[in-house]
């Protein structure tokens, strides 16, 4: 049996994740691992699919879904995690699917949604530290980061990046502003020049094409004035025209009428083709009076070239030209404002760069005093993990103001006594990267609302010596979170309160992956295999190995209580 959680281990979490359900993803066929509080830890041999889960627990956080993940011969691959939340009855599930075909689908619960609203729900509550993420810990902004984190710095961040943005902003208004005074007035003489022409021009909407047709009739003026002489003359000359001829018939339909009244209404309605015919010769008679009374075509053609101009100039129509005169007026009257805006500008500049400075140097002291914690804290922890001369120190240098501070960050290992701090990326073996990662992870337990924790690989560059601290550092970390630690060493699987063996078999001539969890025997076998290295997973391991085993499981579970006693 492996040692049994102690006491207060992660008795207290409301959230975390219950089970991992993976169908079709790369080797696995089909897996479910269902994960209890505390440490649980990971084992089985090279290339039998260890890491998978972790990109199967990555696919529902919502990382970007790789077709080529899904198993070779299946249509999509399925993930499926159930988390532990609080204020609810069932748990929360959380659903990602990847087709071969290249296409991804995200579900909470019965709801389909976006890979980007799955990673904000899940996000929070799980965090995986992997080779990666260890990577991130030499660069300086994820120091900075985590010094924020850990100071509980957001109030600040957000006060200087709203400060800065302030002052960003103005001084980009304040170098659009024209500096040069003959530029400026260049520019309104052109603003006002504009306005002036569009103005006296006094162009009303469908001028051109109102020009363009009264041109088309003066053009037929001849064929017009023959066409409306012949009309006139056919409706109103005397005895043969139109109109006289209709008069005659309507005096004599009024006869016939008198005689027989059946004949009132045809009489009325020659009446009204009597008026008509007036009406259209009058209309007729004025419309020719009209044309011949109208402005010349030298200046219709005058007018349109006038129009013609402006449209080239400012706008395709008409409505056009009108709007950017009034755009123009407008515009010469802001830039005749311009020093007057300026002025102000230029002084607000100054109130906004002073703001900000204060906001960055309230920060900047804060990081101060949380850097010296946390190099105090982390020094202790890596004292924990078997670096016990090792001494982390956070050392800030002034910056550049930004959204961010006044200062850059960096993390410094003294690895031994008399040695100077350097920055992480120039000291730091494999080994000491992991144990410092894990050191920081430590340090940072109590600050870190994330309520699980995933380490891949976080014994990479561990030997078995130093393996033990740090398997009694996650152990320690098992109290304010749940832990799942992917792992090769059984000094560190041996702390694990759950211990699950990932295999690879070949089923119909197909390799699968399998997943168990190991109690009693088999996990001391297990322990035993991975002290005896790959070669025991063949042969077997031997009786030195499994005594090795027992004795560590003892071991652990006796670090494990005296932890709790000490923490009671």
């Amino acid at each position: 049996m492996g040692p049994a959680p102690p006491e207060g281990r992660a008795a207290a979490l409301v959230t975390r994740l219950l089970e991992l359900a993976v169908e079709e993803l790369a080797l696995i066929e089909r897996l479910r691992i269902r994960l209890g509080p505390g440490f649980t830890v990971i084992t089985g041999e090279t290339g039998a699919g260890k890491s998978l889960l972790i990109d199967a627990l990555g696919l529902v956080l919502g990382v970007r879904a790789d077709p080529g993940l899904v198993r070779a011969g299946a249509v999509a691959a399925r993930v499926e995690a159930l988390f532990e939340v609080p204020d609810r009855d069932e748990p929360l599930i959380c659903v990602r699917e990847v087709a071969a075909a290249g296409r991804s689908l995200a579900r909470l619960d019965d709801e389909t949604v976006t890979a980007a609203r799955l990673a904000a729900t899940t996000g929070p509550l799980v965090a995986i530290h992997g080779q990666h993420q260890q990577q991130r810990l030499l660069d300086g902004a994820a120091q900075r980061d985590l010094l924020d984190a850990y100071g509980g710095h957001a109030g600040l961040r957000a006060a200087v990046a709203a400060a800065f943005g302030a002052w960003q902003d103005n001084r980009a208004a304040l170098a659009a502003l024209i500096d040069d005074p003959a530029e400026l007035e260049r520019r309104i003489a052109l603003a006002e020049h504009a306005a002036d022409e569009i103005a006296a021009a006094g162009v009303r909407p469908d001028e051109v094409r109102e020009l363009r047709a009264a041109l088309a009739r003066g053009a037929q003026a001849g064929s017009i004035d023959r066409l409306v002489a012949s009309v006139g003359s056919r409706l109103s000359e005397e005895r043969s025209g139109a109109r006289d001829s209709l008069a005659m018939a309507a005096r004599e339909a009024q006869e016939l009428a008198r005689l027989d009244p059946r004949f009132a209404p045809l009489s009325e309605r020659i009446e009204g083709l009597a008026a008509e015919v007036e009406d259209v010769a009058a209309d007729l008679r004025r419309a020719g009076e009209a044309d011949a009374a109208g402005p010349v075509e030298a200046a219709l053609e005058e007018r349109l070239s006038l129009l013609y101009g402006l449209l080239r100039k400012y706008g395709p129509d008409e409505a056009a030209v009108v709007a950017h005169g009034d755009a123009a007026r407008a515009e010469a009257r802001r830039l005749r404002e311009t020093e007057a805006l300026r002025a102000a500008r230029l002084a607000d500049d100054a109130r906004l760069v002073r703001a900000a400075d204060a906001a960055a140097a309230q920060l900047g002291e804060a990081r101060q005093v949380a850097g010296a914690r946390l190099g105090r804290a982390a020094s202790t922890a890596l004292a924990a993990l078997g670096l016990r001369q090792a001494h982390l120190s956070v050392a800030l240098v002034a910056t550049e103001l930004g959204p961010n501070g006044a200062d850059s960050v960096a993390f410094e290992l003294a690895a031994n006594p008399g040695e100077p701090a350097r920055p992480l990326a120039d000291i730091a073996s494999g080994g000491e990267l992991s144990r410092v990662s894990l050191a920081i992870e430590s340090v940072l337990a109590g600050a870190d609302a994330t309520p699980t924790l995933v380490f891949d690989e976080i014994d990479a560059g561990i030997g078995a010596r130093s393996a033990d601290p740090v398997g009694q550092a996650l152990g320690r970390l098992a109290a304010e979170h749940q832990v799942v630690v992917v792992t090769h060493l059984a000094q560190i699987a041996a702390h694990a309160d759950h211990h699950l063996l990932i295999e690879k078999q070949v089923e119909a001539g197909r390799t699968v992956t399998r997943l168990r969890a190991l109690e009693g025997e088999e996990r001391v076998r297990e322990l035993a295999v991975m002290l005896g290295g790959s070669a025991s997973r063949t042969a077997g391991p031997s009786a030195a190995a499994i005594a090795t085993a027992r004795e560590l499981l003892e071991r652990a579970r006796l670090g494990s209580v005296a932890t709790a006693r000490g923490t009671s």
